[in-house]
């Protein structure tokens, strides 16, 4: 990591960058066989049970490379926020006529209200603290229009986290090989993953480590943060991938 971006990664409430991985992400999770088609169907479906509000504009908070835009366009006029730049330069390239900003969820006002707000892929994690993330919570509220609705899918809780289990997920295609490793650790209530990459393209191989610190909450502390931001909540403990979702209306 660049000392530049340990000044912007220490500086901000969310603690990780993804300098090296950025450019291999979208390869990794199709590896691993995430389906941002039929999760981007299920989200349309929660979203249209859910909202009140006669609009379409959708922001995705946590947006990285913009996956699951692809399908939600066929919806919606969605934006992306995430505040990572590496991760928003692969999203605009990808999407070069959708308006991507730069922010950490934690503090962003974009000075607009959009129907729907989703904080997917466990993005919520990256808060690390119950306080912070009763603040996104909030500042995700606040970005809603009367009748809007609110979509979160939790990382972990501290139960089902499973201390020491290793990890991994390969990649094999012709001109680019990954191996990513890690161990599940934790400090406290803040899961800890350490992940290593064995990464060969043409004519070289490299190594590097990226750290991943994500708060595990509890189901009623997110509850409470959807109460306090002033959403009618409901949480489905299933959700698009198994780690759930919590859903927040706001009142017209």
């Amino acid at each position: 990591m660049t000392d530049e971006a340990m000044k912007q990664q220490n500086t901000s409430e969310i603690s990780v960058s993804y300098e090296k991985q950025a450019e291999y992400y979208d390869a990794i999770y199709e590896a691993q066989g995430k389906d941002y088609a039929k999760e981007s169907d299920q989200i349309h479906a929660v979203i249209q049970k859910h909202k009140r509000s006669s609009g379409n504009e959708l922001l995705d908070v946590g947006c990285g490379t913009g996956g699951h835009f692809t399908f939600l366009r066929n919806w919606y006029e969605v934006e992306g926020l995430d505040i990572d730049e590496h991760m928003l330069g692969v999203a605009r390239k990808r999407f070069p006529e959708t308006s991507f900003h730069q922010g950490d969820m934690v503090e962003f006002d974009l000075n607009k209200q959009f129907d729907v707000v989703t904080c997917l892929f466990s993005a919520i994690g990256y808060t690390k603290t119950p306080d912070n993330m009763r603040k996104a919570v909030k500042q995700m509220g606040l970005h809603l229009k009367p009748g809007g609705v609110l979509v979160v899918e939790p990382w972990f809780s501290p139960e089902q986290w499973k201390l020491g289990t290793p990890h991994a997920v390969f990649v094999n295609k012709p001109d680019l090989k990954i191996a990513r490793v890690n161990i599940s650790d934790r400090e406290g209530d803040v899961s800890i993953v350490n992940f290593h990459f064995l990464v060969g393209t043409q004519g070289k191989v490299e190594h590097f480590t990226e750290l991943h610190e994500l708060g595990l909450f509890k189901p009623e502390e997110y509850l409470e943060a959807f109460r306090l931001a002033n959403l009618e909540v409901t949480h489905d403990s299933q959700g698009i991938t198994g780690r759930g979702l919590y859903i927040g209306t706001k009142g017209k």
